[in-house]
């Protein structure tokens, strides 16, 4: 599932090349995504210019002049693409292309999801922040408001795995599977460890280790293993310097030791058993 660098590195993409673009008209192939594509979205983003790109958590938020925003989220296997001469669609098959925006440099956002785990919700701006999706979930991870005097205070006497504290959302928002195991073993913690009892110089390791990983992720484009696509229709190559995600008996790269996979709340969560405390 794409992750916030791969959603932040999508954006950053697409605010050089799709701010400024008015959306002339809509084509909408499937409706039923996470969320239902609602009757009155054709109209009511027809014709309107992109001003802004922005992100909160795992979720783009495609600001439109006007009154609405739209809230796009991936899912497990959506893509937002922007085509234009030259773009190679071979990675993406056209029965999944659910919704194609035509702008007014003749090219088009294509939202590709095979799976329809994702959704492009059109939402009122003043209602944003109160959206199911957004209210509720904790600050950024690479806010000032995310630092390890926060998480200790979010650790302390917490029961849950320190792994499982980083991916709750309302605790830290962004954090998923791939980047939670990185930051761990970056931090030498176990992912199993609780949070409560994960030591204050540790928090501190985290707290640090969370900013690193997640921006050498951005600037590689996040991490594809499998459907995952920028808006250039390019995989992330970040994959190439994961340490443990995907690595399950493999060597470990700073100690030798194999590396191993446990399952901490439903996923897989990899780390070295030497490295990692």
């Amino acid at each position: 599932m794409p992750e916030l660098p791969e959603v932040e590195s999508l954006r950053r993409i697409l605010v050089r090349t799709a701010v400024g673009r008015t959306i002339l008209s809509v084509r909408i192939g499937e409706k039923r995504l996470r969320r239902r594509v609602t009757q009155d979205f054709s109209g009511a983003v027809a014709g309107r210019r992109i001003v802004k790109l922005s992100r909160r958590a795992k979720y783009l938020i495609v600001e439109l002049d006007g009154a609405h925003v739209m809230l796009v989220h991936l899912g497990m296997s959506g893509s937002l693409t922007h085509r234009q001469a030259g773009f190679d669609a071979g990675e993406f098959d056209p029965r999944h292309d659910h919704l194609e925006f035509s702008l007014d440099d003749a090219s088009r956002l294509v939202y590709n999801d095979p799976r329809r785990f994702g959704m492009v919700r059109l939402v009122e701006r003043g209602a944003l922040s109160a959206t199911a999706e957004l209210k509720g979930l904790g600050p950024e991870p690479l806010s000032r408001e995310f630092n390890a005097d926060y998480l200790a205070q979010k650790a302390r006497g917490r029961t849950a795995a320190i792994k499982n504290l980083l991916m709750d959302q309302r605790i830290v928002a962004g954090i998923g599977n791939i980047y939670a195991s990185e930051i761990l073993f970056r931090a030498g913690v176990r992912p199993t460890r609780r949070a409560g009892r994960v030591t204050r110089g540790e928090i501190e390791k985290i707290a640090a280790a969370v900013p690193v990983i997640l921006r050498a992720a951005i600037g590689s484009a996040g991490t594809t293993f499998r459907s995952y696509r920028d808006s250039r229709g390019q995989p992330g190559r970040f994959a190439t310097r994961l340490r443990v995600y995907g690595r399950e008996g493999k060597p470990c790269y700073t100690c030798s030791t194999p590396i191993r996979n446990v399952v901490v709340g439903q996923r897989a969560s990899f780390f070295c058993p030497k490295c990692q405390r």
